[in-house]
């Protein structure tokens, strides 16, 4: 068994273990009032923050070069590597 197979296998059985951990404190603990509130709050504390930190980049990001801009910085490279470049020699 290679490290990726036996960290994969050590995830499974944590995953196995935290379900079934849920499991009880949901169903069978005198918590399960506590424990789904806090469920809830952590999964949409988790969504918010996405959309914080999207929103954040989308409104620190400075806006892209308009395309016609793009296309004449393009135009005048293309004109400047023609007039360095030297002819071709004549063919023989």
């Amino acid at each position: 068994m290679n490290k990726d197979q036996g960290i994969g296998a050590v995830l499974l059985l944590a995953s196995i273990v935290g379900v079934i951990l849920y499991f009880w404190l949901v169903f069978l603990s005198p918590w399960w009032t506590v424990i789904l509130q806090l469920t809830a709050f952590v999964a949409v504390g988790f969504v918010l923050f996405i959309l914080g930190w999207i929103g954040y980049t989308l409104a620190t990001t400075p806006p892209p070069k308009p395309i016609e801009e793009i296309e004449k910085e393009i135009e005048q490279e293309s004109k400047e590597t023609k007039e360095e470049t030297p002819p071709p020699p004549p063919s023989s």
